[in-house]
């Protein structure tokens, strides 16, 4: 087994305020990004505070920004940097530090509550849903999600705009609603809940303008933009502006 010695930077401070601390540590053919983190709590930072779980790929704990990109440290090789390159590990910018690379994420818990669960079709007892294998496919992409909130970091809505938070659900959540409007079995208009209607008014869909960034940085490879954002845009659409739809509540309203 190769070894070299390598570079790094890493955020360390607290809600206080903090800075880069420069690092040099030994790497091993095969190691990934929290490797090196764990070393450096072993042989050099013993306070150093990271959050981890599962160191594989599937529990969403261990969020960081390599480079200033919104990454997995454990599932960041260290074989796709240049030996040579100083290598900068910081916490998640979109969410206030608790302490080096800790963040409190609970934002996206609130969010996550505000987001009314599935409705069970009336009359339809449990172990009798049916559904066609094109609508499970269609919402079982979704279902990969590990909520690592890479995509709630890197939203420039999200990330850039503290202002935004109170009134924008973020891509994950977002994504959360298309996968309930889009489900055959979700008798959510029955009891009176419009999907469409709340991602526009109550979740913040018009903020969203597609650049497909949540896409991008998603470790499951999630197409969050194209098959969750973008017809839920459209269906939206469709549903306040539809000239048709607008005359049916018209004529409602009369009655």
């Amino acid at each position: 087994m190769s070894s070299y010695e390598a570079r790094f930077r890493v955020w360390r401070g607290d809600v206080d305020g903090g800075g880069l601390e420069d690092f040099r540590v030994e790497v091993n053919d095969g190691e990934v990004v929290l490797d090196i983190i764990h070393r450096l709590q072993a042989t050099q930072a013993p306070d150093l505070a990271v959050r981890w779980n599962c160191k594989a790929g599937k529990c969403g704990s261990c969020s960081a920004e390599i480079n200033g990109r919104p990454r997995l440290l454990c599932m960041t090789r260290m074989s796709v940097f240049d030996r040579k390159e100083t290598i900068t590990v910081t916490p998640l910018r979109a969410f206030p530090v608790i302490r080096d690379l800790v963040t409190d994420v609970g934002f996206n818990y609130t969010k996550a509550r505000q987001v009314p669960a599935f409705v069970p079709p009336a009359g339809v007892g449990p172990g009798e849903y049916r559904m066609t294998q094109e609508d499970v496919d269609r919402s079982q992409e979704f279902r990969k999600c590990i909520e690592c909130f890479l995509c709630q970091d890197t939203c420039h809505v999200v990330r850039d705009h503290e202002e935004n938070k109170q009134a924008f659900a973020g891509p994950r959540f977002l994504m959360r609603v298309a996968e309930l409007d889009m489900h055959p079995l979700d008798a959510a208009e029955e009891s009176g809940l419009d999907r469409k209607r709340t991602a526009q008014d109550e979740h913040g869909l018009g903020y969203c303008n597609i650049t497909k960034c949540c896409t991008e940085v998603c470790p499951e490879g999630i197409k969050i933009t194209d098959n969750a954002l973008i017809p839920l845009k459209e269906r939206a659409v469709d549903r306040k502006y539809d000239p048709l739809v607008w005359l049916g509540n018209k004529i409602r309203r009369r009655s």
